[in-house]
């Protein structure tokens, strides 16, 4: 009898249920939660995306389980709501912009070419996926990853494509993660070490009235042009509102900290949480995965091109490395940009010349999904 009951339980135990896939997809999970770890690549979302991926692929548990009438849901299919419903990427926003100074963009306003060349990459690779047989609300939804900006194809693919949600959340910040490692070889094979190693002019002042005004201009704008964009673009500018407004400093403070770290929390666990064996382990995850690595590098070769350009065209005052941060990976980008441009000339400083371009191109983003849900949601 005792014996029946101990070979009862071990039947019951996750270890007589999982299958290789699930093994796969638990392995995949520690190598991201290493990378959080131990190369410090985008902890903050990588860290919960694959604890969240190694709590849905453990046999029996139930964490992801859909509710139903007869019975209740598991924990993280209540806090996957926020996702689906599209609640926590414009939170993320909101507090992106709070914590962001607009005012190297609007400083230099060219520098919005620089952030919409390198979205070329979101479009270019729609266009591809389309042509190897996705679906296009599927091809939509893997392009936005070449805007290398996370919770955007998250709120895309929430609408576009929710059964990809998580291949398309961990291709992309992956790649945000790996914009230090992406990025330099793509920026040096188009620049030359001359054009590497010009110094840009101190950026002018920006006046208060200037940075309060601008998200009401660029929100009321964008938002009668494209209103699609308005859950994301709105909120990005309503954090930055309220930063540049100087009254309201204890809401700056918890968009910025308390509340957007609660929303990155709920955020990666549920996202990786998507990623069962199941979905992810299929060859069109695979093509998702290597197409979102070419949108992003088209991306940052796009902005790179364009700095060139203006290089040229402005008799060397403008240095190329900046456009590569037109990708909207704040303030990785802009930081990557400042590295590489003093690796080569230590007298260079291109961190806040870099920061115009990298807030365009969140701002571009976030059209581009606005423009994705007008023509395929």
């Amino acid at each position: 009898m005792l014996s029946e009951t101990f070979i009862n339980f071990l039947a019951e135990t996750g270890f007589a249920n999982i299958s290789v896939q699930q093994t796969i997809m638990i392995i995949i999970a520690g190598g991201l939660i290493a990378l959080a770890i131990v190369k410090k690549f985008e902890p903050l979302l990588l860290l919960p995306i694959g604890f969240g991926m190694l709590l849905t692929n453990l046999p029996l548990t139930d964490i992801f389980l859909e509710a139903n009438s007869n019975e209740m849901g598991g924990l993280l299919y209540y806090l996957y709501q926020g996702v689906k419903l599209g609640i926590y990427p414009p939170l993320i926003f909101m507090g992106v912009g709070a914590m962001t100074d607009f005012g190297p963009l609007i400083a230099n306003p060219k520098t919005f070419l620089l952030g919409a060349a390198a979205q070329i990459g979101i479009f270019a690779t729609f266009i591809g996926a389309l042509l190897l047989g996705f679906a296009p609300e599927i091809a939509g939804a893997i392009g936005i990853i070449g805007g290398a900006d996370g919770p955007t194809v998250i709120f895309l693919a929430s609408r576009l494509a929710p059964e990809y949600l998580g291949p398309l959340a961990v291709a992309a910040y992956s790649y945000m993660a790996l914009v230090p490692i992406i990025q330099p070889p793509i920026m040096k094979a188009l620049t030359t070490k001359k054009e590497r190693q010009i110094v840009m002019k101190q950026l002018r002042f920006v006046s208060k009235t200037e940075k309060v005004l601008f998200p009401i201009i660029v929100t009321t704008l964008c938002g009668l042009l494209l209103p699609k964009a308005v859950p994301l673009l709105g909120m990005l500018m309503f954090g930055n509102l309220m930063r540049e407004s100087g009254v309201v400093g204890r809401l700056v403070d918890t968009a910025s900290n308390q509340l957007n770290n609660i929303i990155i929390i709920f955020l990666g666990l549920t996202v990786g949480a998507t990623a069962s064996a199941e979905v992810f382990l299929q060859w069109q995850t695979i093509q998702i995965i290597i197409l979102g690595l070419v949108a992003f590098s088209i991306g940052t070769a796009g902005g790179v091109l364009l700095g060139r350009l203006m290089c040229k065209l402005t008799n060397g005052q403008v240095n190329p490395l900046i456009g590569s941060a037109g990708v909207s990976a704040v303030p990785m980008a802009a930081r990557v940009s400042q590295k590489v441009g003093q690796d080569e000339n230590p007298q260079n400083f291109l961190l806040m010349h870099a920061m115009g371009p990298n807030v365009a191109g969140v701002i571009g983003s976030a059209v581009a999904a606005g423009i994705m849900l007008s023509i395929l949601g």
